[in-house]
């Protein structure tokens, strides 16, 4: 696999995402501008699929609930619920900027992927989730490039 498609496959992991595939490429010393090129279009992926896609899913577990595998359907409530608990004080209160603010925030259990399940939880707008999404995910990466450089070290 080249390096691109690595860093853009890392980008769209849960959690990890554009911000630590910038991390992961810039320490594998691949071209800063492709690696941030590579992790940008994951987070630009992620932000407009994953609000099309999440009612999908929850649709998903609410039957696998009734299988054998409901084990992984209340693995999935339990992270929807601690989702719910993390980012209402930033949704509820703010809006589209406080769900910017929690995507943005480089810290595990925020992000891109758990903007969008904040955003489909608190019934925001498609139009308002993705652009705060994107914008999110990319002030995100800004925010983790500074020190993956050694700008603040």
């Amino acid at each position: 696999m080249n390096w691109f498609a690595e860093v853009f496959l890392l980008s769209l992991i849960p959690t990890f995402e554009g911000r630590y595939a910038i991390v992961y490429g810039i320490g594998r010393g691949y071209p800063l501008w492709g690696t941030l090129l590579a992790a940008a279009l994951g987070v630009l992926l992620l932000s407009i699929l994953l609000p099309a896609v999440l009612p999908l899913i929850d649709r998903l577990m609410l039957w696998l609930e009734r299988t054998p595998l409901r084990k992984l359907a209340r693995l999935y409530i339990y992270y929807v619920e601690r989702v719910r608990k993390k980012a209402h004080p930033y949704v509820e209160k703010w809006g589209f900027i406080g769900l910017t603010v929690f995507v943005a925030v480089p810290l595990p259990g925020t992000g891109v992927w758990t903007g969008a399940l904040a955003a489909y939880l608190f019934g925001i707008e498609k139009k308002r989730t993705v652009p705060a999404l994107i914008l999110g995910g990319l002030l995100s990466m800004g925010i983790t490039i500074g020190p993956a450089l050694g700008v603040f070290g």
